[in-house]
Order: structure tokens, then sequence, then C-alpha cells
């Protein structure tokens, strides 16, 4: 199997995708990554920046420029943790409110793009994309102990 040629259409059906989404939740003025952090708070409730970072594995500055916009267009609100450095996500009542009307428009273009894929197919995919993502965390968790191993033998 030539992986490059999978990797490279799964890359760009990723981008498709991201662009559809974004095409739809242009009405809501929201992007595909403040609609990650808005399903996310819905789901799981506040979170502190450092859980949202690490949940998306996005890099922290990223991370807060959007946190940011969001915050300045109220779609959610930011207030102090435990210490002075952590900082708490919630959010605001009106992304609440609209929550159910951003959701609604995003399971229409998800349903629209899997309606030929039966529910065992649906099924698949998702366990295809887990052990994907399981590899790829098998991979770093080696790649980090053999640079341990490395380090020790020249140390």
């Amino acid at each position: 199997m030539d992986t490059s040629r999978l990797f490279h259409t799964l890359n760009q059906k990723v981008r498709l995708l991201t662009k559809e989404l974004n095409e739809v939740l242009q009405p809501f003025q929201l992007f595909s990554s403040q609609w990650t952090i808005l399903y996310i708070l819905s789901e799981k409730g506040p979170m502190s920046q450092t859980e949202i970072w690490k949940y998306l594995e996005v890099e922290a500055p990223t991370t807060t420029r959007t946190l940011v916009r969001m915050e300045a267009s109220g779609w959610i609100y930011r207030k102090p943790g435990r210490d002075k450095r952590e900082r708490i996500v919630e959010l605001t009542e009106t992304a609440k409110e609209k929550y159910p009307s951003i959701k609604k428009t995003v399971e229409n273009l998800e349903q629209r793009l899997v309606y030929q894929l039966s529910d065992q197919e649906q099924h698949q995919l998702q366990q295809l994309l887990e052990k994907l993502e399981e590899n790829r965390k098998d991979s770093d968790s080696n790649d980090n102990q053999q640079a341990t191993n490395m380090d020790e033998k020249f140390s």
C-alpha cells in the first residue's frame, strides 16, 4: 500500500471537511477551531485553558489566541483558577442559548457527509481513526523512550 497516497488523501479530505464546516459555521461568525472549543465546553463543562489545549493537542499560544477572539465575541468567558496562572473557560449564557442551533447545523453537515456510509462503515471508520491515533501515541512514546536511552548512552 502506498502510505504517502493514503495520508495525502486523508489530509486533503480533512482540509475539505474543515472548509465545509467553516462554510456552515459562517452565519454564526464561527470557525471550526472555535466550534471545537464550544463543543468540548458544552460536553465537558468548564475547563482550564491547559486542559483545552492538551485535549485538542494544539499549542498553548494558538489556543489562547482562539479563546481571546471567542471571549471578545461573547462566546466564552475566562475567570481565574486555583492560582494566578490558571484560567477557567466557560460558555456564556448567549453561547449556551445558541449552541443547540449551531450543533444542529453541524449535525446536518455531518449527516450529509456520511449518508452513503452504513452504520457499520461509520463504526469501522471511527475504529480505524482511533487505531491511527493509538499508533501515533505508541510511536511518540517509543520515540521519547529511544531519545531517553540515547541521552543516557551519551551522558
